[in-house]
């Protein structure tokens, strides 16, 4: 047993050492050795790594991505956990509405949210023109602004992880409880909530990587607003003349110093204790329907939440989509770029072909490696299995245009030719760069789930003769049924709208739609833009809604017939 787990825990972290580890490295060498070249290598660049807190510059990235980070953290994860507490919690009306926003939103690619953002708050946008609210672009373009910003983008990965977790309630831990004279709420804080520590350390997590790294919401509002954050100056140093190279390799490591500290933060928390309680005195927690008061309230917030969230930004694009001009101040009703986006002969459906095939791809390879690592982390011994966890947070930490661009060092040498494997301007490398940074989005979610059930229940499945893999198609998969689907649905909605890695990678003549709305925001067609985001997004949240529809029909018939 302890060899064969030896051998799966080396073959994991060899994958991910091809797939996160060595691009990253790439990249940090850049440092010393600018674009890899030997003859350019030099020791004495390491004295750059001080400078981040020297150079104005510099610094003020660094400490607007950590305070930004920290805040969007802590706030996303209070606004997910009330979210996903009421909706496993109560029945009411507008319930399903909380799981439809979530997932829009966590598709959603953050430069799309934020340019709707900017079309509603800034100085001629919709909140001063048409619904004449003073002050909505002073408070937006202000670092409080920026953070509600994130926050609405940010807390739907904390939300499915969460309510994945607490769709299980340890009853007969909380009746013993109740039974020692403890009230419903000091129950549950006492007994449910610690229980759920892994869950919520890594929503936590999930909130404070995808905020470090994000590159999209940061670049769209630097524009209009000078919020300086580590993405975009790294982007900023790769794309300046000449290209900085060793100032990219410094951000990036001080990016990946950020996350290793959050992680042994993380560790000295949770320690070496248990958590997992999934056993015969667990139930599944079934929605109770509440007093009239209680749901309308609830109904309420669900609905002025959901407009705040995702009405404001999705419709600000939508409207704009009908503009002949960029302002909206000097709005002129069109239907010209839907008719442009919608020709027969346009590269929208081609876009939208082939982001479709990579999602798919990506999304069913990160989910057999993401459970994978989510297996060993949660049961074996694997000594080297904090590195693969590591490794797995990492890969969420580092901006995609550092991760694109690792790649392109990597799968572009020219002795891997004669091996066929040099990929850089092949659809693969797309897929390989999608995998690397769907993983750890997969294994967070999957590792919440696995937290709960106890190696015990494995264990006696093994004694009675059971297989590895009949254990885990009769044990362990049903019980992680509701996280499996979320991190297949999270993967695959993440690697459709991933605008950085398809910007660095894709190859010639091989268009993806995050890549042609960006184009058409980047020629300042922002009309034309928006009708495709409206049209591209609208068709892949409807794909996404139906793949969980029938991902979902197993466990509908199943409770179904428990009834």
């Amino acid at each position: 047993m302890k060899l064969r787990e030896n051998i799966s825990g080396s073959l994991i972290l060899a994958i991910l050492t091809i797939l996160v580890l060595l691009p990253l490295v790439t990249v940090l060498l850049q440092v010393v050795c600018p674009g890899l070249s030997l003859e350019d290598f030099a020791p004495g660049n390491l004295s750059l790594l001080l400078d981040v807190f020297v150079r104005p510059l510099w610094k003020r990235a660094f400490i607007n991505s950590a305070t930004m980070s920290l805040c969007t953290t802590v706030a996303g994860l209070l606004v997910a956990g009330i979210l996903a507490h009421i909706r496993v919690r109560y029945d009411f009306p507008l319930a399903k509405l909380l799981d439809i926003v979530s997932w829009i939103l966590l598709i959603m690619p953050s430069f799309i949210l934020a340019q709707g953002w900017v079309f509603f708050a800034s100085g001629n946008g919709i909140a001063r023109s048409w619904l004449h609210i003073e002050g909505m672009n002073n408070f937006l373009f202000s670092f409080p602004g920026l953070v509600t910003v994130m926050v609405l983008c940010k807390y739907p990965m904390a939300y499915v992880t969460i309510k994945a977790a607490l769709e299980w309630y340890p009853a007969r831990l909380v009746h013993a409880a109740r039974m020692n004279g403890a009230s419903p709420f000091k129950a549950w804080t006492s007994v449910q909530l610690p229980l759920c520590l892994p869950t919520f350390f890594s929503a936590a997590m999930l909130i404070f990587m995808d905020t470090v790294g994000d590159y999209g919401m940061s670049s769209t509002i630097t524009a209009v607003y000078s919020f300086p954050t580590l993405p975009y100056t790294i982007y900023s140093a790769i794309c300046s003349s000449p290209v900085r190279f060793d100032m990219a390799g410094v951000l990036s490591l001080y990016l990946v110093v950020m996350i290793v500290i959050a992680m042994i933060l993380q560790f000295y928390v949770m320690g070496r204790k248990r958590f997992d309680f999934l056993g015969t005195g667990t139930e599944q927690v079934m929605p109770k329907k509440a007093g009239p008061a209680v749901t309308g309230l609830l109904s309420v917030i669900t609905g002025v939440f959901s407009l705040i969230a995702l009405g404001i930004p999705i419709g600000s694009n939508f409207i704009m989509s009908f503009s002949d001009s960029f302002s909206i101040e000097r709005f002129r009703f069109t239907l010209a770029n839907y008719q442009n986006v919608l020709q027969p002969d346009g590269t929208l459906l081609a876009g939208v072909k082939n982001s479709l095939s990579l999602a798919a791809v990506a999304a069913v390879i990160g989910l057999i490696i993401g459970f994978a690592v989510a297996y060993i982390l949660t049961y074996s011994q694997f000594k080297l299995k904090r590195l693969i966890d590591m490794l797995t947070l990492i890969a969420m930490a580092v901006p995609g245009v550092v991760l694109g661009i690792g790649y392109i060092f990597v799968w572009n040498q020219k002795w891997l030719q004669p091996l066929g494997l040099n990929l850089y301007g092949k659809p693969e490398i797309l897929i390989l760069a999608s995998v690397a940074s769907a993983i750890p989005l997969i294994n967070r979610v999957l590792v919440g789930g696995m937290s709960k059930v106890p190696q015990e229940l494995l264990t006696a499945s093994q004694v009675q003769g059971a297989g590895l893999f009949r254990r885990l198609r009769t044990v362990l998969l049903p019980l992680l049924h509701s996280s499996m689907v979320s991190a297949v649905l999270a993967a695959f909605g993440g690697s459709v709208f991933n605008l950085a890695i398809t910007t660095i990678l894709y190859p010639p003549n091989y268009s993806t739609l995050p890549v042609y709305i960006s184009d058409a925001y980047n020629d300042l067609n922002f009309g034309y833009s928006a009708a495709a985001t409206i049209v591209g997004g609208t068709f892949i949240v409807a794909i996404m809604l139906l793949l969980e529809v029938l991902l979902n029909l197993g466990k509908r018939k199943r409770n179904a017939d428990y009834t």
